[in-house]
């Protein structure tokens, strides 16, 4: 039975970390066995599935060069057949370096779709025997980096629909959140950080409740943007129908409640709260970057706008928001969009061929 080591340095459970339980519980209900390593502060360190074994290691980010000697120490000691590095903070770097020391063969699965230098690229990248990309955006950003092809596999991101559907009742919903019956809930789920476009977003939002007086946003995340943008909603004539909610794991549990999520990214790799929010029809209303076209089906499941162009996001919500047989339309045809498309089985399917392309080399080759 191959076993497979799994480097996860997020200390919060986003998009990618949900990713790596996905995998790590699919992998070993079909009998592989797998070691999650993450940082000791880490939410995913108590959150992997009983049959994951998970050691936890000091991780401090890009400059932490030492990390790499660490975890080269702790292949060395559990030796697996293979190492699979799912993030970066210096996971990236220092985590396909360790690998190479301890002549484990290495995997990175890249998620976000920042340009890299073809320098830093060809640095990071040789490390690696295969680097996945979740979307055709990513693969390209990767290609631009100047990434040899033979090495880039695109497996997408998934999610488990069933998790997806909404466990509170839509009076839960509105009472935990302040809504009435008439108003309408548009959420953002997403890091305060500039690439997400939480600035396009509360510059639209002004033309939205014009329009739409019951509308009411409801940001969900945190990150170094949220206080400068709360206080400047406190001065603003609209703050009130603005609330920041802040980060909750439980997000699933009421999302499907919201009659829509927008999505305003400047750069995106997939989009994973975009997933999640039409597997539990919620039409989606983002931007056209990255592999967010590839998430969302304009038209059938959404509808994609130009990043940045905070004008068309204005004008295409109060569409939407205006017109609810749309809004339903757009929800089932997320739903559909999702089981056809990011079902996890499928991307289990698409690591595990991977495993067995790399392990069948290694074994041919001795």
């Amino acid at each position: 039975m191959p076993h497979i080591v799994h480097l996860e340095a997020g200390r919060h459970l986003y998009g990618g970390g949900r990713q790596v339980l996905m995998l790590t519980e699919g992998l070993v209900a079909q009998g592989i066995e797998c070691t999650l390593v993450c940082p000791p502060d880490s939410v995913i360190s108590t959150a992997a599935h009983p049959d994951v074994q998970v050691r936890t290691l000091p991780m401090a980010g890009d400059l932490d060069a030492a990390f790499g000697y660490r975890f080269a120490k702790l292949l060395q000691d559990i030796r697996p057949n293979l190492a699979h590095i799912h993030s970066r903070r210096g996971a990236d770097l220092w985590g396909g370096m360790g690998a190479k020391w301890a002549k484990i063969p290495a995997i990175l699965t890249r998620r976000v779709d920042n340009p890299e230098s073809a320098m830093l690229g060809t640095m990071k990248y040789r490390r690696y025997e295969r680097i996945i990309g979740i979307s055709n955006g990513v693969m390209e950003e990767l290609r631009k980096a100047r990434v040899p092809e033979l090495k880039l596999r695109l497996v997408r991101s998934a999610v488990d629909a069933e998790a997806c559907q909404p466990t509170w009742t839509a009076e839960q919903f509105r009472d935990e959140f302040g809504l009435n019956n008439r108003q309408l809930a548009v959420v953002c789920a997403a890091q305060f950080i500039p690439r997400k476009g939480h600035r396009n977003l509360l510059d639209a939002w002004a033309e939205v409740v014009s329009a739409c007086p019951d509308a009411r946003l409801l940001l969900f995340g945190q990150g170094p943007e949220l206080a400068p943008l709360q206080q400047e909603m406190k001065d603003s004539v609209h703050g009130s129908t603005v609330h920041f909610a802040g980060f909750r794991a439980d997000l699933r549990q009421f999302l499907g409640h919201a009659d829509l999520l927008v999505h305003p990214a400047q750069r995106e790799g997939l989009g994973v709260a975009l997933l999640e929010a039409q597997a539990a029809g919620v039409p989606v209303l983002a931007s056209r970057a990255g592999g967010i076209a590839e998430a969302v089906a304009d038209g059938k499941s959404g509808v994609l706008v130009e990043p940045g162009n905070f004008a068309e996001l204005g004008k295409s919500m109060v569409r939407l928001l205006r017109d609810a047989g749309l809004r339903h339309k757009l929800g089932e045809g997320g739903r559909k969009h999702v089981a056809e498309n990011f079902a996890p089985e499928a991307m289990v399917a698409g690591n595990l061929d991977i495993y067995r392309e790399l392990l069948l080399a290694d074994a041919e080759a001795v």
